[in-house]
């Protein structure tokens, strides 16, 4: 794996980060050396994360990595999705001063630092790469729909969320993982940034793909899944969630990636939709959004809650409330773990 430091501008502990979270819970393209984030200097990022050390420190600058570690990265990854997709000024400097130091930027904003003329020039100086993850590939390149799809008997299990930022990539990883110590060949199909850091074999980036050809990419990167590793399931990530105004989007593996399955990730501590709560745009009720999803003539198998900004004792209740009303699982990803919805799966794909 190519080693690598992730930049997340002191936002380590924050929502804003989730690619630096992806990278730290588990990545096979990468050996993560460092974090850099001033304000959890001296911390190791898994503890910033969830408490567990991963014996990654945190750096508050590339100046004081490049002193005080013997590590040679090959890359800084830009490991926070900051809002509109835009770098801000104030993270040019930390970014700079890694090409200085001879590592290639990876990046998956939608500022395309490879048309940075600043970026461009210190790339050049320094011999290195700017690696824009984000960028559309050339049309040339992508699919329409064709239906092909409809001939795939590879059960299809979407991961979808009732907001952004949920936990979707990471619950759609354990859910891998327990598949795969049962025996069963699964393969997930990535649809962000974070997914082709981690090294997923199959997928592509959604927010980069014109609209036109959002659902032939889906149809080809499933095609493709089953015709090159052969899985006995399938998991899509899902991006944003069905109603979530500012972006809109999981309809599209439910129809065009002919996803008859789903586990939904839903954060019962949040009233509104991340960024929405000013224009008051609230999170629809779960058994609202179970219902949407059977419309669209799939079924939800499991469901998974966020716990963010809420306490234990409540999860536990909305947890038992859920179960018991809709006679699905229902789990704490990060504190119980998704064997449950894996037993679900399993019913699922025998039926």
């Amino acid at each position: 794996m190519d080693k690598a430091i992730v930049f997340t501008h002191n936002l380590l502990a924050e929502n804003f980060a989730k690619t630096c979270h992806g990278l730290l819970r588990g990545t096979d393209r990468f050996e993560i050396l460092s974090v850099i984030d001033a304000d959890h200097e001296g911390k190791d990022a898994g503890t910033v994360l969830n408490g567990s050390p991963l014996g990654i420190p945190v750096y508050s600058s590339m100046a004081q990595f490049f002193e005080h570690s013997n590590e040679s990265p090959e890359f800084c990854i830009v490991g926070v999705a900051f809002p509109g997709g835009v770098l801000p000024e104030d993270c040019r400097k930390e970014l700079l001063a890694a090409m200085d130091h001879g590592l290639s930027i990876i990046c998956g904003l939608h500022h395309y630092l490879s048309e940075d003329p600043e970026f461009q020039s210190s790339a050049k100086n320094n011999e290195v790469k700017l690696i824009d993850i984000r960028k559309p590939r050339p049309v040339s390149e992508l699919h329409f729909w064709t239906g092909e799809i409809l001939e795939v008997t590879v059960p299809v299990i979407a991961i979808l969320g009732s907001d952004c930022a949920v936990g979707k990539r990471t619950t759609a990883r354990f859910i891998m993982e327990v598949c795969r110590s049962r025996g069963i060949k699964t393969e997930m199909i990535y649809t962000g940034q974070t997914g082709w850091m981690q090294g997923y074999s199959h997928g592509f980036i959604f927010d980069a793909t014109p609209n036109d050809f959002v659902s032939g990419e889906i149809e080809r990167v499933v095609l493709e899944c089953v015709d090159v590793s052969k899985p006995e399931l399938i998991l899509l990530e899902g991006q944003s969630s069905l109603r979530n105004p500012s972006g809109p989007c999981g309809s599209e593996f439910l129809l065009s990636g002919n996803a008859k399955g789903v586990v939904l990730i839903h954060p019962p501590g949040r009233k509104h939709f991340v960024d929405m709560e000013e224009l008051g745009f609230q999170i629809p009720d779960i058994e609202d959004e179970i219902e949407l999803i059977q419309k669209y003539g799939s079924k939800v198998i499991g469901v998974g809650l966020n716990e963010e900004g809420c306490d234990m004792g409540r999860l536990r209740s909305i947890q038992q409330a859920i179960s018991k009303k809709m006679n699905i699982p229902v789990v704490l990803p990060l504190t119980d773990g998704v064997n449950e919805i894996v037993d679900g799966i399993q019913t699922f794909m025998n039926q």
